[in-house]
């Protein structure tokens, strides 16, 4: 090969780059229900030490969910105040780290998803909530929050009536809004087509 044949070679090897690699792809979307329903109220209990585990198991009190999760659970907070009630938020989206801890203490499908197979809280499709009035105070219901007993079962009865009808009214609120409720706690509830949802490990940011 020639002299000019092999500068041209030369100069076209200069000018060939590495392809640029594709980014790593983000974490799927997680909003801050704050953001998109400020009126609902927040007592996250797994941002403390009030829950079954005995402590903190997040480092700020968020509700994080998927975006269209967190749109249906604005509307059920718009249905709620339309009748002088609002919704106080126990838990949302939760790490599968943190399942895993959760179900350490408490092997039961029950009452915590195994993490083997994820939860609906680990895809950011559930939440744990209740209640409340005008003033804030919650509604009666059958048991407080984290109760792992068939006193917290959607079909347990033995209740006063105002208690059965503040969880009905609840229950309403929700499957309204596209949530279905979790057979073993009336607090529980998960928005449909929360299957199409990966799980996720990404940490509750401060």
């Amino acid at each position: 090969m020639n002299a000019p044949a092999l500068l041209c070679l030369a100069l076209l090897a200069a000018t060939v780059t590495e392809p640029t690699p594709m980014p790593v792809a983000a974490p799927p979307a997680l909003v801050d229900v704050a953001t998109v329903a400020p009126g609902i109220r927040l007592d996250i209990r797994y941002a403390t030490a009030k829950n079954f585990t005995g402590r903190a198991l997040y480092p700020a009190a968020r509700c994080l969910l998927r975006p269209g999760v967190a749109e249906r659970l604005a509307r059920a907070q718009e249905a709620a105040a339309a009748q002088g009630l609002g919704l106080k938020v126990f838990d949302c989206y939760r790490p599968l780290s943190v399942q895993r801890a959760m179900w350490t203490l408490v092997p039961d499908e029950r009452y915590v998803a195994d993490p083997a197979k994820g939860s609906r809280h680990n895809r950011g499709a559930a939440v744990d909530l209740t209640l409340v009035d005008a003033s804030g105070k919650e509604l009666p219901m059958p048991t407080g929050f984290d109760d792992f007993s068939t006193r917290a079962h959607r079909d347990y009865d033995d209740l006063p009536p105002n208690v059965i009808a503040n969880r009905a009214q609840l229950e309403r609120l929700m499957q309204d809004a596209g949530f279905s409720g979790l057979p073993t706690e009336w607090w529980h509830f998960d928005a449909d087509g929360w299957e199409r949802y990966d799980v996720l490990d990404v940490p509750v940011p401060r």
